[in-house]
């Protein structure tokens, strides 16, 4: 495996921060990160500002316009262990198996997770799984965000990563989410743009004119909701980093608590602040990869969508 560099972020401090802290406004832009992890890199020299002097005060408040370059180190090579972490199943054969992912499990290990991730828990579900489709994410044709819900489906064998792999770059499946979003989109329509990495903010994908890759986006209003917000059910063709997240956003419509393309001050004014956007994959249909039997799993929203449905 080719060794891994270190990586640095820029980000940005855009209009008026509501955290009072430095820590607290960079764990909102990166939620994979934990605050006592932003603190101990800023101890390490990691934090920067746009001169390169360190940052070590992290209790100021953060002031707009700045601008701050963390670096993360690159991730120690690790073997994956298995780890009995429970999974709700939906269905499994000796080819596939689709679950109910929870709102805050990591599906493969990354930078600052190199445990407790749905790969971990698959191995230990599945011994067998080791080498189907790659060594770092076994058995992983596709993911969901950390904080996103709701089905995903996973290969148990080499032809059934080949015909899951050719299923999803070929769009020839259906991906249906709900969001609960601050404000209301048109009652129903169609998104296609281009979306990539922000030039503001390495951290954040964006609706981009030039560059990027083709993303489509089908949304419908499912209710209105007491405090303004609503929600929405989205169809996606395509499936790009952060693609419904960036997409709801741009129309003005962010999802209730996504910390990096939404609204954290309006969030915290809610009877219910949520601890995760909320965002949830609640229908995935495909056909089998490689019987071609049409296959549909469900799995409905989690507890915390209760106040919104």
């Amino acid at each position: 495996m080719a060794e891994e560099e270190a990586e640095t972020l820029t980000l940005t401090v855009e209009g008026g921060a509501d955290e009072r802290r430095l820590d607290q406004w960079l764990a909102r832009q990166l939620p994979e990160l934990t605050r006592s992890r932003i603190q101990a890199l800023a101890r390490q020299g990691a934090l920067t500002d746009a001169e390169g002097r360190p940052v070590g005060k992290l209790s100021a408040q953060p002031r707009p316009g700045a601008i701050y370059l963390l670096t993360l180190p690159p991730a120690e090579p690790t073997e994956l262990e298995p780890e009995p972490i429970a999974l709700r199943i939906l269905y499994e054969d000796g080819d596939l198996l689709a679950l109910d992912k929870p709102a805050g499990l990591v599906v493969h290990p990354a930078c600052g997770h190199s445990h407790g991730t749905l790969v971990n828990a698959l191995l230990w579900h599945c011994p067998d799984l080791r080498g189907i489709g790659g060594e770092r994410r076994p058995g992983i044709v596709h993911r969901l965000d950390r904080d996103t819900s709701g089905v995903m489906v996973v290969a148990k064998s080499d032809r059934a990563f080949q015909g899951l792999a050719r299923a999803f770059a070929e769009h020839d499946l259906e991906k249906d989410y709900v969001a609960v979003t601050h404000g209301a989109p048109p009652p129903e329509g169609t998104l296609e743009t281009q979306i990539g990495r922000s030039p503001a903010n390495r951290q954040k994908m964006a609706v981009l004119r030039v560059g990027g890759r083709r993303a489509v986006t089908h949304w419908r209003v499912e209710a209105a909701l007491p405090g303004g917000l609503c929600r929405v059910a989205c169809r996606i063709e395509t499936g790009r980093t952060h693609q419904i997240r960036v997409h709801l956003a741009s129309l003005g419509t962010p999802i209730v608590g996504d910390a990096l393309y939404g609204r954290p001050a309006l969030d915290r004014r809610l009877p219910h602040p949520p601890g995760r956007q909320l965002l949830h994959a609640r229908r995935l249909a495909l056909r089998h990869p490689v019987t071609g039997a049409p296959l549909c799993f469900e799995a409905p929203p989690p507890p915390d969508f209760a106040p919104y449905l």
